[in-house]
């Protein structure tokens, strides 16, 4: 590999799995030094050994991103094993669909908590390791370490999508987040982008009659797509396939990467062409 992120360190929250995994396992690969974050521990721990294996590097911080306490705990974990913070992913999600009319407040705002307001808090726990460090580095005369962050949006919040108002709406909220975020954070030449995902073969993607669930509360919400829809989907994606964890993990590196260095506040769409 290049080494394009050599001597970085990368948290990447929602990485025992799917995408998050893919992420982890291709930034080591690039040279980062890697915080796998994830709400279950044994794949967590399953990314880090196989990343060590290789010969890279990296830690598992374990815990639920929507506890209030949680991300200024990941940051201290970051902190005190790798010292430092170039490169914070927005990765970790879930779906929990229904229709408008039926649908219930804490259906909603479930959505909101973990697309949105995990991910604010995240890059607020962050900021004096990033945007701070980047402005004391400024005031001394040094060319600042490049820094960014990456937040995980979907098809469904750049045009909508049946039976996801909730997941719409806050894959919708983090696009303009990453603008805000943009806007500040860039006079301190830290970037922040969006990878929008289309169909991506997870476990938030399989079909619904077999795919897992996930307990949020005392709610058991299933994942999954319809067998019938995810046919369907097959024929509105112009490269007629669904695309791999490991290449919407190549968009996330992408944005990472120093041939991204002059991109910030971008939308970057991994769909294979769905919603052209």
């Amino acid at each position: 590999m290049s080494g394009l992120l050599n001597n970085q360190v990368a948290i990447i929250t929602g990485a025992g799995r799917g995408i998050g995994a893919a992420a982890a396992t291709l930034f080591a690969k690039e040279g980062a030094k890697v915080v796998v974050s994830d709400r279950d521990p044994e794949p967590a721990e399953a990314v880090v050994a196989e990343i060590k294996a290789a010969g890279g590097e990296a830690t598992a911080c374990n815990g639920d991103i929507t506890n209030p306490a949680f991300p200024a705990q990941l940051v201290a974990k970051t902190i005190e094993t790798f010292g430092k913070i170039n490169i914070l992913v927005n990765n970790a999600g879930y779906t929990w669909d229904g229709m408008s009319h039926k649908m219930s407040d804490e259906q909603f705002q479930a959505m909101l908590m973990i697309h949105n307001v995990a991910p604010f808090r995240l890059v607020r726990a962050a900021a004096p390791y990033m945007r701070d460090a980047a402005k004391q580095e400024q005031a001394e005369g040094k060319s600042p370490e490049p820094r960014c962050v990456v937040n995980v949006s979907s098809v469904a919040g750049l045009h909508g999508n049946a039976g996801q108002i909730n997941y719409s709406a806050a894959k919708a909220g983090i696009v303009g987040m990453t603008k805000t975020l943009a806007k500040e954070w860039g006079p301190f030449g830290i970037r922040c982008n969006t990878v929008a995902f289309g169909f991506i073969d997870t476990r938030l993607t399989a079909a619904k009659e077999t795919a897992e669930s996930v307990k949020i509360g005392d709610q058991e919400v299933q994942l999954g797509v319809p067998s019938h829809l995810r046919d369907m989907a097959l024929m509105v994606i112009p490269m007629a396939r669904i695309g791999t964890p490991e290449e919407a993990a190549g968009g996330i590196l992408l944005l990472a990467s120093p041939y991204a260095s002059y991109v910030t506040g971008h939308v970057l769409e991994v769909t294979g062409g769905m919603g052209i």
